[in-house]
């Protein structure tokens, strides 16, 4: 049996997902030794951008997780920078 690959090559929502993946990879890297508020920042942009990824593909799952999790970084940010004043 073979495989066949549905997602686009090349084209402009390749290219912002790889960015995305290596955003989301890092971000996760900081987490893991705890390197605030660094983490969460980059962490936004590689979810921005998987997000984008889904409105290009028309993908609601994807654009689901990742406005859910963008959202909850952005609470996060907020209580990191507003809340402890």
């Amino acid at each position: 049996m073979q495989l066949k690959k549905v997602t686009p090559t090349h084209d402009l929502s390749w290219y912002l997902k790889w960015v995305a993946t290596v955003f989301v990879v890092l971000g996760a890297s900081l987490n893991a030794f705890d390197i605030e508020p660094y983490n969460v920042f980059v962490l936004l942009i590689g979810t921005a951008l998987w997000m984008s990824v889904g409105l290009l593909w028309f993908d609601r799952a994807l654009i689901v997780v990742n406005a859910a999790i963008f959202a909850i970084y952005l609470a996060g940010i907020f209580s990191y920078f507003v809340l402890p004043l």
